[in-house]
């Protein structure tokens, strides 16, 4: 009785172990991704231009920051703030199932390599660094690997210790399935996607199976059909993610599902042949026992020649995969009144705080599209003669005025949230940006609001704005709607792009245009060519007009620092 192995504490073991792999794994991952920063961004960008550089962009990312759910999050993610279009989404997803394969290979060599060598001195150097600022995240690497590393060998330990080989009843439970029956194959596909859905990790799934495999009780059909069934169970992860984020995000999820079920279905249909064929590549005979050493690298070849061929099947169908995507989720009609709604912002999404900032630079820019829709609503106002159409489109700048105080609160508070991750100075003084931005942003629907309100009180009284009135206030509003010109476009561009000299040039303008007015307005009250209250309402108008100047300023200002 002493000799037998406790499998309580050992399952305890497991289940500890398969905890520290999904950290180390999650550590890894965002500490590279920190690494990375906003070149995440531009490698994307750059690298996306065809369908062929996608899926390497892909294989790249996802080899690196060893998690093929990070990047399709991340993918998710770009598309949702529209830094990636649906084709480019789906090139970087084939290629991420590539880089995926990467995981395999590192969980096979820890069952085969004794890796306590390395984790070690990973742990005594990671320690070093991550309490120096500028090492920090190096040392957060390696302390990510370093517990992957060492979870790969509690595993394997514990698998020998279990001894399952030798254990009679769990080598008949398994025995009892019909390895030669597709429907055996299909009821483990089955138990390795709800497994993988679950815990929302491939890479415990791979473990737990090259596990059982490696201790010689899980024949390697049985593996694999749970590997296949890793594929499917993967790709909730995008999917819970893309729940909460706009359509593209939501076809980008769904394309890699389909993409995954594509690749299930074919090779269902030549199960037997391909795994045989792989097989075959290693030099292992699925008829002769005693080769358990050889399935651990079984598995990750299976894992790696079916995603490969997956990918080249589908990579010259991308166009195809795009349409079936879009008419399964087919794009709503909204209705021509515009609604608060937040665009690139949603909730639900899981993403690192760089993708979190490039979103709110997207939302940014869309909020100063609607103020610059406002400010020409305004201009409309102006010259409205007619009381009915007056009064409705003054009562629909007064809801772009409830959208701008609601748009101000809701990017601030999502980027408060922001905040609270651990972050890099550089993303500390971007949200700091950010914030001040919308703030002026909203000032700016302020102004446009008062505006309406002066042009109100002026509709309502019996005195028309002189003709010179009135070319003056168009001569203000179209300076004001040039610098607005140029603040949408700095917030749409890169920073490098723009310089301050053309913003301060029209700021100039506005202002000296401003006091002009002022001088000449008080000229014509003293000639009695109008009442002095039609002069106040007058100079509200241009003095509005300039604060949203200088706002525009701000906002220039906080994007260019």
């Amino acid at each position: 009785m002493e000799n037998n192995p406790d499998y309580l504490l050992i399952a305890f073991r497991i289940l500890g172990a398969l905890a520290l792999l999904i950290f180390g794994m999650k550590m890894m991952s965002e500490a590279l991704q920190k690494m990375a920063g906003p070149q995440l961004r531009h490698i994307l960008g750059a690298m996306t231009t065809n369908r062929l550089t996608g899926m390497l962009t892909g294989v790249f990312v996802t080899s690196t920051v060893q998690s093929s759910s990070a990047t399709t999050v991340m993918t998710v993610s770009f598309v949702n703030a529209g830094l990636l279009t649906l084709g480019q989404a789906i090139s970087v997803i084939m290629g991420a199932n590539i880089g995926t394969t990467l995981t395999a290979w590192i969980m096979s060599l820890g069952y085969n390599v004794d890796l306590t060598n390395f984790v070690y001195p990973a742990f005594f150097l990671g320690i070093m660094l991550i309490y120096q600022k500028k090492y920090r995240y190096i040392g957060d690497f390696l302390f990510g690997i370093a517990f992957m590393f060492l979870s790969l060998v509690m595993l394997s330990t514990a698998g020998k210790e279990m001894d399952l080989a030798h254990n009679e009843s769990v080598v008949n439970f398994f025995t009892s399935f019909d390895t030669g029956s597709y429907w055996t194959i299909l009821a483990f596909l089955a138990i390795g996607t709800a497994i993988t859905g679950v815990v929302q990790s491939s890479a415990a799934v791979m473990a737990i199976t090259i596990l059982l495999c490696s201790t010689g009780v899980l024949p390697i059909y049985l593996g694999i059909a749970l590997v296949l069934g890793e594929n499917i169970g993967t790709t909730m992860t995008a999917n819970l993610a893309a729940l909460g984020a706009n359509i593209q995000a939501r076809r980008a999820a769904l394309a890699h599902l389909l993409f995954n079920v594509f690749g299930i279905i074919w090779v269902m249909c030549v199960f037997y042949p391909f795994v045989n064929l792989v097989c075959r590549m290693v030099g292992y005979d699925p008829t002769i026992g005693g080769q358990a050493a050889k399935l651990p690298i079984v598995l990750a070849m299976f894992h790696t020649c079916f995603n490969v061929s997956n990918t080249a099947i589908l990579l010259g169908f991308i166009p195809q995969i795009e349409k079936v995507c879009c008419w399964l989720l087919p794009t709503k009609e909204l209705p021509q009144e515009e609604e608060f709604r937040l665009q690139y912002i949603q909730g639900g999404l899981m993403k690192t705080p760089e993708i979190s900032v490039l979103q709110a630079q997207k939302e940014t820019a869309l909020f100063a599209e609607r103020m610059q829709r406002m400010f020409n609503m305004t201009r409309d106002l102006l010259h409205e003669k007619d009381g009915n159409s007056f009064t409705q489109l003054a009562e629909r700048i007064k809801k772009y005025e409830n959208i701008s105080d609601n748009m101000e609160i809701e990017i601030a508070n999502y980027l408060g949230q922001v905040s609270d991750s651990h972050l890099s100075d550089e993303t500390k003084m971007k949200i700091r940006a950010l914030l001040r931005e919308v703030s002026e942003l909203e000032s700016i629907g302020d102004a446009c609001y008062n505006i309406t309100r002066s042009l109100n009180r002026h509709h309502e009284s019996a005195e028309a704005f002189t003709e010179a009135q009135t070319e003056n206030i168009e001569r203000m509003m179209h300076l004001a709607d040039k610098s607005l010109t140029q603040m949408v476009a700095t917030l749409n561009g890169k920073r490098e792009d723009f310089t301050l000299q053309p913003s301060l040039e029209m700021e100039t303008e506005i202002n000296t245009l401003r006091t002009e007015l002022k001088e000449q307005n008080i000229r014509d009250i003293d000639n009695h060519l109008y009442s002095y209250a039609l002069g106040s309402t007058y100079m509200d108008i241009v003095s509005q007009c300039e604060r949203l100047g200088d706002y525009v300023m701000n906002v220039v200002e906080a994007r260019l620092n």
